[in-house]
């Protein structure tokens, strides 16, 4: 009697605490609770079905060529202020302006009166006034000028003075006809060339990113690219576009697959290189709980789950696998939910359910995409709660049992 009474207490006890039993998170039952709980909505709560796949899937990404639609090839690069411009100049005679006297056998002469060697004016920094300084020729404006503009200027001023002048003018250094690219550790000015320099010919000229390389070693040349193997992945990194003062990023594996996204670059584009792996948090019963990285571009939920081990026989829930993910409100309307605006940015919470009792929802988790950061649940089966309430009350009434059985053991061999 006293045995059963010990029994009976240590098991109402135990009961009566089922409540702070450990748990990894909520059963299935306890995350529909919350959901239709009465007062404000905390997030909204997701049956995946086709109609949420197909959602998903059709939610525009972010894009160059969409965003910059009404940018082309840029026009021919022009000399702008900041630059720095050199002018060489040759005279078809010796003896002129800028050549040697012309004197038979001294340097720079040829027999008969042949042409002189070149003047090589100073490089000069284009100035506020936009203009830059040439012997005999005066203050030439060149800011918003071709070379081949300059070029003829410079000779039409020193037609009436030099012998036959040709001019030769180069940008040595440009700060108006460049684009910016940094990060993934190298950073640098890349002009733009005449017939047009798309970014990843930007990107390559500046030190290329994780993966990708010049082809035969040059940068110069659409789609002249190759994807190598350095590390990180082209997978892991970001292309960040910023343009008269849009910014817009997109995957450079995206960049390097798709030949609409390579669009032209243009004077005053800034390209930042960001090394940002995809990853997605697992936790409940499931073989994994931790941060797993995507491994690739694209995952979906199948192959989600399958990188963390998959469900726990003996624990999971397979009705109870919930996904986390703050949502844009345009997102929440396309699937007829309510829009709470609660999270960071204006967006919204919402819990994605997949029920894989259901056979054919394994087809939707095959098509289900998984974003950046999304935190994955997989809930603990009702009986699971319950095996730890059994396991409990053993580990207590455990000792007192042996303890009785040993006790009327060593009575009934003393009697005898």
């Amino acid at each position: 009697m006293k045995f059963a009474f010990v029994v009976a207490s240590i098991g109402s006890v135990v009961l009566a605490g089922c409540s702070t039993i450990p748990t990894s998170g909520p059963t299935v039952s306890e995350v529909f609770d919350q959901a239709a709980a009465t007062g404000p909505a905390y997030f909204d709560l997701i049956d995946i079905d086709d109609h949420v796949v197909r959602t998903l899937l059709s939610r525009p990404a972010e894009s160059f060529h969409n965003q910059f639609s009404s940018y082309g090839k840029p026009p021919v690069p022009t000399v702008g202020i900041g630059d720095t411009v050199s002018v060489t100049i040759w005279e078809a005679a010796g003896g002129g302006l800028f050549g040697a006297p012309a004197i038979p056998g001294a340097a720079g002469a040829t027999a008969g009166g042949g042409p002189g060697g070149p003047a090589a004016i100073p490089a000069q920094v284009v100035g506020p006034d936009g203009g830059i300084t040439v012997p005999f020729a005066g203050r030439v404006p060149v800011a918003g000028h071709t070379l081949l503009q300059v070029q003829n200027e410079i000779q039409q001023r020193l037609a009436e003075r030099a012998i036959e002048p040709q001019v030769l003018v180069t940008v040595a250094n440009t700060v108006t006809g460049a684009v910016t690219v940094t990060g993934e550790g190298s950073s640098a000015h890349v002009p733009l060339s005449v017939g047009g320099t798309r970014l990843l010919d930007a990107v390559v000229a500046a030190g290329g990113a994780a993966g990708v390389t010049p082809a035969g070693g040059a940068a110069a040349g659409a789609g002249g690219v190759v994807i190598g193997t350095s590390k990180p992945p082209t997978y892991e990194t970001l292309v960040r576009l910023s343009r008269k003062g849009v910014t817009v990023t997109t995957p450079m594996e995206q960049l390097i697959l798709d030949p609409t996204e390579n669009i032209y670059a243009w004077p005053g584009d800034i390209v930042t290189l960001l090394d940002e792996p995809q990853t997605f948090s697992v936790f409940g019963a499931t073989t994994t709980n931790s941060e797993v990285p995507f491994g690739a571009r694209k995952i979906t939920l199948a192959e989600a789950l399958a990188k963390s081990g998959g469900l726990v026989d003996l624990r999971a829930d397979p009705r109870g696998i919930f996904l986390f993910r703050f949502e844009p409100s345009s997102v929440v309307s396309a699937l007829h939910a309510p829009v709470l605006i609660t999270g960071p940015n204006g967006t919204s919470p919402v819990v994605y359910r997949l029920d894989m009792k259901n056979v054919q929802n394994y087809f939707y988790a095959q098509r289900f995409p998984i974003e950046n950061k999304d935190v994955i649940y997989v809930a603990n089966a009702p009986m699971t709660e319950l095996l730890k309430v059994f396991t409990l009350i053993n580990t207590l009434t455990g000792p007192v049992i042996t303890g009785v059985v040993t006790s009327r053991a060593v009575s009934s061999g003393s009697g005898s």
